[in-house]
């Protein structure tokens, strides 16, 4: 209750998370306001915002309607944000856990594997794991939470580290908990909170890479992306640019609210560290 407390103290804080239930909220209404396929033709191509009441946000080059891809772009950027987010985070935790808890050549080997892939840009580890692997939906996710794990890990390391030889842990030992009750029952319980203030960095920034892959047109082209719809905006740019612009400031939006909750998580968490700043 105290963490609830001082998170809605903070105004960005709320205002993030304002944000990000209007993002949520239209996500949940895109079936409703929008019942037809909103990759279906529309209407006359590119047609300005507000010219036409039917399409209150524009149709794009084919002449299908803004406004709904908008809305069920929202479902995509959340359902990839929040995969992606689980998945990463779990590889993450998984690897940080048993590398901080065992240490020695245990931790040795494992941060070495964890540095070498943090020595791959992740976009081009990306590129290279949907060239492989097929860039449909699912694998698009997968491959973005593939690429994003070994900064949690690094986190869930350090949290272990310092977390391993307290008290609540040796009492633990004497009354012989096995290696994995101390891991998953002891410890992990007390290192989650920030990594679950990490876990919106890492959200912010799969939605950032799913966008990118989609632009280039390398993500799945049979959904309503944000980052397709800014891609076909792109061969109208000069003209036409409220097609590229309107799903850009849907992104901005998103990723906006999602890193204003997770430094708002961050300050109630660690209200001290706030104050020193």
């Amino acid at each position: 209750m105290q963490a609830l407390r001082h998170y809605f103290r903070s105004p960005p804080a709320v205002i993030g998370l304002l944000l990000l239930l209007v993002v949520v909220a239209m996500a949940l209404s895109a079936g409703f306001l929008f019942p037809r396929d909103p990759l279906a033709l529309a209407g006359r191509p590119l047609v300005w915002p507000l010219q036409n009441p039917r399409f209150w946000l524009g149709t794009d080059n084919s002449g299908r309607d803004i406004a709904a891809q908008i809305f069920y772009g929202a479902r995509i950027s959340l359902l990839i944000g929040l995969v992606a987010t689980l998945v990463a985070v779990a590889i993450g935790v998984v690897i940080g856990a048993i590398a901080g808890f065992y240490g020695g050549r245990v931790d040795t080997v494992l941060m070495r594997i964890t540095e070498a892939f943090q020595t791959l840009p992740n976009f081009i580890f990306l590129l290279v794991l949907v060239a492989v692997f097929g860039s449909n939906l699912t694998t698009v996710t997968i491959a973005i939470g593939v690429v994003s794990w070994p900064a949690p890990a690094r986190l869930t390391r350090a949290e272990f580290l310092s977390l391993r030889n307290r008290e609540f842990v040796q009492a633990a030992k004497t009354l012989g908990v096995r290696d994995v009750g101390l891991i998953f029952r002891e410890i992990l319980p007390n290192a989650l909170p920030p990594i679950v203030v990490y876990a919106s960095v890492v959200m912010a920034v799969s939605i950032l890479l799913e966008s990118a892959l989609a632009f280039l047109k390398l993500s799945d082209p049979n959904v309503a992306s944000w980052g397709n719809l800014i891609g076909l905006g792109r061969d109208v740019l000069r003209v036409q640019w409220y097609v590229a612009a309107i799903p850009g400031v849907a992104i901005l939006v998103t990723v906006l609210a999602v890193s204003l909750v997770g430094q708002g998580l961050n300050d109630a968490f660690n209200p001290r560290l706030k104050g020193r700043g």
